[in-house]
């Protein structure tokens, strides 16, 4: 990746990056494409010798996941990735389907800034509740198999942020929590955005109804960013990581 640093200002672009995908419209296929993302900001990350792990998976009955969330370790990673946050939408020939037909499928990428914790969001021991469950499915090579994995709830807003991947407990409730002052953050800014929306009259906003990025298999090749324009006739490419163009685009346009 070209080292754009300079003009990464936001208060919170030197963090790491944790990366959430979750499976919206479109059923199995879905799953699916939740799983070909999560392969894709993999590959991503591995290209640019990034370090990057699988902190929890939730998989899909029959292919993919539900969702995922990974972390990226790098500085300035999630200044090179927040604008990834969005709906992202694949059309292909269904391999889940008998005729074989074109399908479309929809996922949703949110990405925030790791805090190791924050003077603005407080979190209490009383406010929380700590689960602890067995970690299962087929995580392969991006997950650990343990027995420790925890999911830690926020009482007040039921926001909930889980582990997997450290083969200790305490390891995994400590990477749980700094995952949910992540989560917090976001759902403050959330709220914030909301209430200045409210205050111009403005309708609340279609959280699924407005892909930033479209990955179109068939009838014809082509990545095509919705918002600055960016393209590229080689899908195969950009899913297996080779995202710097459209990432270099948004970041220009700071």
């Amino acid at each position: 990746m070209e080292d754009i640093t300079d003009k990464l200002k936001g208060k919170y672009d030197k963090n790491n990056a944790i990366i959430s995908i979750y499976a919206g419209a479109g059923g199995i296929d879905a799953q699916d494409w939740t799983e070909m993302l999560l392969k894709m900001y993999f590959k991503f990350a591995q290209k640019n010798d990034w370090p990057v792990q699988v902190l929890q998976i939730k998989e899909g009955k029959e292919a993919g996941f539900k969702n995922v969330t990974l972390i990226i370790e790098s500085p300035y990673a999630y200044g090179y990735l927040k604008r990834e946050s969005g709906v992202h939408r694949l059309v292909r020939l269904s391999p889940f389907n008998a005729n074989n037909l074109r399908h479309t499928s929809f996922a949703l990428v949110e990405v925030m800034p790791e805090f190791e914790e924050m003077k603005e969001i407080e979190i209490r021991p009383e406010d929380l509740r700590v689960d602890t469950y067995r970690a299962s499915g087929p995580g392969g090579q991006y997950v650990n198999k343990t027995e420790s994995a925890v999911r830690v709830t926020h009482l007040a807003t039921g926001l909930t942020a889980a582990c997997q991947n450290e083969r200790l407990q305490g390891e995994n409730k400590k990477r749980a929590i700094k995952l949910l002052y992540s989560k917090l953050y976001q759902y403050k800014l959330k709220n914030k955005e909301q209430e200045r929306k409210e205050l111009r009259g403005e309708s609340k906003a279609v959280e699924w109804g407005s892909q930033i990025r479209s990955y179109v298999l068939h009838p014809y090749q082509m990545v095509k960013d919705h918002r600055t324009g960016a393209k590229s006739g080689n899908p195969e490419a950009v899913l297996g990581g080779k995202l710097d163009k459209f990432i270099k685009e948004e970041i220009d346009k700071l």
